[in-house]
């Protein structure tokens, strides 16, 4: 297990990283729909916390496997049994996440973590053992085991505490995961292939809004079937559809790969996807709460609307953080924050006027990056 070239041309996503990518958005899944539960109870900080600390888990272990990947990424029987067995504890991780939200309850969660972590620990004592003639490689990677292993013990410990001081523990842990790669690669980073890292990030966000489509299309069939307001939820399923393809068309305006080339802007590369992935997921949550209110109320109030302009706005200031902001001239991205805060301004307006407005948002936003690429063409 040694690394790859970082410079090795036409690198694509494998097969297996693929199949990764379609267990992790199960797990995504079941918090979004949790969520959605929850926000349509009224429920809304309790939800939006607990679908935070579990998507925390989810994509934490998502992101260490994908750095992990395009560095030493062998494919061989060995490597595709441990990132079987990191499915595996996605999957548990998954059934505990409507006890995590809804009770605090994160026994099942914490138990799919730790396999998913255990499992990496092992490919990096394997990448230690295969790089004994690279001292300070092997340095890097036995750091990765030590911390990971360290940390993994603590959240177990977690789950022994009062339920105060476990949700303090958490926040704690957390910045404990966080610190880990930046204590590991701080002497001798390893290798990536900027290319084949900015791939993974694109197809699991695609992935990611392709769920979220589909859950909001469930959501509209069984609400027409049911003989609601039918003009009004045609007008939500449309402005849903623009918001999703806005958020698409933002993401892939302009190649990410040139965005990040060492450490400290690959971190925050990789630690913005939180937010983008996490908004995402939550974009579908907040959809399906708007038809549920149009539905059955005739009306989206103002916490129904934030649950699906917040998540929107989010992802649309990541994505210019990360990306816009290097490459748009300051007319088109002030025109993108404009946007931003039509979309946030949308959660105050009545009915669904509010998706309406969200989606018009995300257009202007769409028409900045639009313009500033046709400009770019014709130079």
């Amino acid at each position: 297990m040694v690394p790859r070239d970082p410079s090795e041309q036409h690198r694509a996503s494998s097969p297996l990283e693929l199949f990764f990518d379609l267990v992790f958005v199960v797990a995504v899944s079941f918090s979004s729909q949790t969520l959605h539960h929850m926000e349509a109870d009224g429920q809304l900080g309790a939800g939006v916390l607990g679908y935070l600390m579990v998507f925390f888990a989810i994509w934490w272990a998502w992101m260490n496997f994908t750095w992990f990947a395009t560095a030493f990424d062998t494919d061989d029987w060995l490597y595709r049994l441990m990132t079987i067995v990191q499915m595996a504890g996605a999957l548990v991780l998954a059934s505990g996440t409507a006890p995590a939200m809804e009770r605090h309850d994160f026994t099942i969660v914490t138990i799919g973590y730790v396999i998913m972590r255990l499992a990496l620990v092992a490919q990096w004592l394997r990448a230690a053992i295969s790089n004994a003639g690279l001292p300070r490689l092997r340095a890097t990677a036995l750091r990765y085991v030590g911390g990971v292993t360290v940390v993994q013990s603590l959240w177990v410990a977690r789950l022994f505490l009062p339920e105060q001081a476990g949700f303090a523990a958490f926040f704690i842990l957390v910045a404990g995961e966080i610190a880990v790669p930046i204590w590991a690669e701080s002497r001798t980073p390893t290798t990536w292939n900027a290319h084949h890292v900015a791939e993974r990030y694109g197809l699991f966000t695609l992935i990611l809004l392709g769920e979220s489509v589909l859950a909001s299309a469930n959501s509209m069939l069984a609400a027409i079937e049911e003989g609601h307001d039918i003009p009004s939820l045609i007008a939500i399923a449309v402005a849903g559809l623009i918001i999703a393809a806005g958020m698409w068309w933002l993401y892939f305006a302009h190649e990410h790969h040139e965005h990040f080339s060492g450490l400290r802007s690959s971190l925050s590369f990789g630690y913005f996807h939180y937010v983008i992935f996490a908004a995402a997921g939550a974009f579908s949550a907040g959809i399906e709460v708007a038809i549920g209110s149009a539905a059955e109320h005739g009306a989206i109030p103002s916490f129904a609307a934030a649950t699906l302009t917040i998540p929107v706005a989010l992802f649309m200031i990541c994505v210019w953080a990360i990306s816009l902001r290097h490459v748009l001239r300051p007319a088109a991205s002030g025109a993108v924050l404009v946007g931003v805060v039509i979309v946030l301004a949308a959660t105050a307006l009545p009915g669904v006027e509010s998706v309406l407005v969200c989606a018009a948002g995300i257009v202007v936003a769409v028409i900045a990056t639009e313009i500033h690429r046709h400009h770019e063409v014709n130079a």
